[in-house]
């Protein structure tokens, strides 16, 4: 294969957006195509995607993006995915049409349904064997809400009639025209579904959430050939050669190869991971253990921590209060005032993740005056963001005894200076900045072009990793841990808002 020549398609789909992303040998950015769909909200505290609209606009972003690079299947060595997690698809495995809704990772429907199985003592040992915690978060609780709640479909998994998949998955089956249903260990890792220790569906866990293994995608690497693409003529027999999780694709764009790494996304949530080696790492601190990608047959793992609400406290203030027209008015605004006046805004819209895990929590803000303005709210927003990130490092410390030399991040909100110096503040270490933020594509094509000899091993991934700009510490330790002790101050005032009383 002449690398010059060829290129790697990668397929991001996110929370709010499809995107696709070219890139060159160098890990340069050919081409890119980004449409937002719909998001629905039948109820408060639920989130739905429609799954054909998921695919009609990554379908409509891969031809954009090929059209602006000129470029024919010939030349695209390979595609790779990544997807926004846990976000649960069903389908109709003969004509292909969803049941329902997608269910988005950030709904809490099923809220109620964790809390009986917290209290019929399933906890534990779902936390052992997945490394998760029993939340609304993860897929599982949302297959069992679709199975329960839509006419006839237990009996239709059960006679494996339909077809479960994170939205992996979904894309998969869609660009194979339904010849492939499976999915990469690091979705699966996220479904409370899956041992991460074996790699496989657990039956103990598929009968504790009463699953049928009929309705499960074939469990594979993260980094293979899955199938060739045959639904857009464009890129047909292209191969379909990788597969990961959003946050875990990060991670290895990020080339954080070596336990200890660690990376941070700002996107719609903030998720930040450690990577741990070849050994899970449980966490006495409420993180979780997570499998960061499966290559042959060897698993890697990471610490993680989620924050449900990241940027999106962004798009909160421009389109509901209607206080910004885009994030770039916003970052000036905050910038103008030196600090927030003492207000906190805590975006727990749809509850608390780590380390909380409190999906009764609910949005808040303290510490409003007379004299609070524009301006300092936006700051607050900002700050929600480096705060819940600095949380999640204070405990990764502590749970895998390794202190945080610096901190690679990258998301849309880390284009942000004034948001990444603050946070640089508060942790009071460095903060780093590629040159490509947009890592999560690039961890998607880095494990395709693995699989194809398009790149020949990490080395090659690593050399290609550059900084951007680096944030150091400029204010005391002293002021930050003041500020902090205020933030946490709010968020404790914040926790079981919604829980019913007893």
């Amino acid at each position: 294969m002449t690398t010059e020549q060829k290129y790697i398609l990668a397929i991001d789909q996110g929370t709010t957006s499809s995107r696709t992303i070219i890139f060159n040998h160098d890990a340069e950015i050919v081409a890119v195509a980004q449409r937002e769909f719909q998001q629905l909200y039948p109820r408060p505290g639920w989130v739905e995607h429609n799954p054909e609209e998921i695919w009609s606009s990554q379908k409509a972003t891969i031809e954009e993006a090929m059209q602006k690079a000129n470029l024919d299947k010939s030349r695209v060595a390979a595609i790779g995915i990544t997807n926004q997690r846990e976000t649960t698809v069903i389908w109709d495995r003969d004509t292909g049409k969803p049941i329902h809704n997608a269910i988005v990772w950030q709904d809490r429907r099923t809220a109620d349904f964790c809390s009986q199985l917290k209290q019929d003592q399933h906890e534990d040992r779902i936390r052992e064997k997945t490394g998760l915690c029993l939340d609304p978060y993860f897929s599982g609780t949302k297959l069992r809400w679709i199975l329960d709640n839509v006419e006839g479909a237990q009996q239709r998994a059960m006679d494996g009639k339909l077809c479960f998949g994170t939205v992996d998955s979904w894309l998969l089956w869609q660009l194979t025209g339904g010849k492939v249903h499976a999915t990469d260990l690091s979705n699966a890792s996220r479904t409370l579904l899956c041992n991460i220790k074996t790699g496989d569906w657990d039956p103990d866990l598929l009968q504790r959430l009463n699953v049928p293994e009929a309705i499960l995608p074939e469990i594979r690497s993260s980094s293979e050939v899955y199938g060739p693409v045959s639904a857009i003529p464009e890129l047909s027999g292209v191969p379909v050669a990788a597969m990961a999780g959003d946050q875990q694709a990060a991670l290895f764009g990020q080339a954080c190869f070596e336990p200890g790494m660690v990376k941070n996304t700002y996107g719609t949530g903030c998720f930040m991971l450690m990577n741990t080696g070849d050994k899970p790492i449980p966490s006495q601190n409420n993180l979780l253990t997570t499998v960061a990608w499966r290559i042959g047959n060897h698993i890697e793992y990471a610490l993680e921590g989620s924050i449900f609400i990241g940027g999106a406290v962004v798009q909160w203030l421009r389109d509901e209060l209607k206080l910004v027209q885009d994030a770039e008015e916003l970052n000036k605004l905050a910038a103008s005032v030196d600090d927030t006046g003492g207000a906190y805004i805590v975006p727990a819209f749809t509850g608390l993740g780590a380390p909380h895990w409190d999906p009764y929590a609910r949005g808040t803000i303290f510490g409003l005056t007379r004299g609070t303005n524009r301006a300092q709210l936006c700051r607050a927003a900002l700050d929600s963001i480096a705060y819940q990130s600095a949380d999640l490092i204070q405990i990764m410390e502590k749970d895998s005894g390794l202190k945080l030399r610096e901190l690679r991040v990258d998301g849309g909100a880390a284009r942000s200076n004034l948001l990444l110096q603050f946070q640089a503040d508060l942790l009071q270490t460095t903060v780093i900045r590629p040159q490509c933020i947009e890592t999560t594509a690039l961890g998607a094509a880095y494990l395709a072009g693995l699989a194809v000899d398009f790149w020949d091993d990490r080395e090659c991934i690593s050399k290609n990793w550059t900084s951007d700009l680096t944030f150091k510490p400029m204010r005391s330790p002293e002021q930050m841990s003041g500020w902090h002790a205020g933030w946490k101050k709010a968020v404790n005032r914040s926790l079981e808002w919604t829980k019913p009383d007893d």
